[in-house]
């Protein structure tokens, strides 16, 4: 999924970004506020991680403002603010969940995979499709039991599709899941992924709606 990051720690910031980019995330990193809600503006996220100080305001008052004008992306706060005031402030202006900085990057991952899922209804991690077997959470991809290698960008398509089996996703969603701001799109990426999960998944499990994009198993 695409992710954005609103956090003006330099360090912290490289290394969550470099954490969630190396779990075939796509991240997009701001560091002010009128920059993220620029991004916020022109773009569709799956997820936010939002630090409430920041060198142009608020993210309380950001966070609300989004709200405010019906995003409903889910939204993370990374922050030192520990009182549970703060807490209650936080989750009362919308905020999906709430973690306190210092905070290991492990549980900022189960914590994104939780919030991602109940947005997307998926109560649980596993996907079963016949004899394929998707964990997200443990990014795990089976097929008869026979475990299936894929490469982070195959499984960022996958992980798109599979948010909503049975459903078509369209090929502009799963390039907002493949890039962030920066990189460079070619006409054919979608193509060529869907192509290569086919050939390691089996042709049948992905069909292709001509103009209109993909479905990951039968049609709902």
């Amino acid at each position: 999924m695409r992710v954005l990051l609103i956090e003006d720690d330099v360090a912290l910031g490289e290394a969550v970004r470099d954490h969630v980019a190396g779990g075939a995330h796509a991240v997009d990193w701001m560091k002010t506020i009128d920059t993220a809600a620029s991004a916020l503006s022109t773009t569709g996220y799956g997820l936010v991680l939002l630090d409430l100080r920041l060198p142009d305001g608020s993210g309380i008052a950001l966070l609300k403002d989004i709200r405010a004008r019906g995003i409903t992306t889910p939204v993370i706060i990374l922050t030192a603010h520990d009182q549970i005031s703060d807490r209650i402030e936080g989750l009362n202006s919308g905020a999906d969940d709430y973690l306190v900085k210092p905070f290991n990057l492990g549980e900022l991952t189960a914590r994104m995979l939780a919030v991602s899922r109940r947005y997307d209804g998926r109560p649980v991690s596993l996907v079963r499709i016949g004899d394929l077997e998707i964990d997200a959470a443990e990014r795990r991809v089976s097929s008869a039991g026979e475990a299936i290698a894929l490469s982070g960008r195959e499984w960022a398509v996958l992980d798109t599709l599979s948010a909503r089996p049975g459903a078509v996703v369209s090929k502009a969603q799963i390039e907002e899941a493949l890039y962030a701001f920066g990189s460079e799109i070619e006409s054919n990426t979608v193509e060529v992924y869907v192509s290569r999960l086919r050939r390691k998944l089996g042709r049948d499990q992905i069909a292709t709606l001509r103009g209109v994009g993909y479905r990951l198993g039968r049609e709902r």
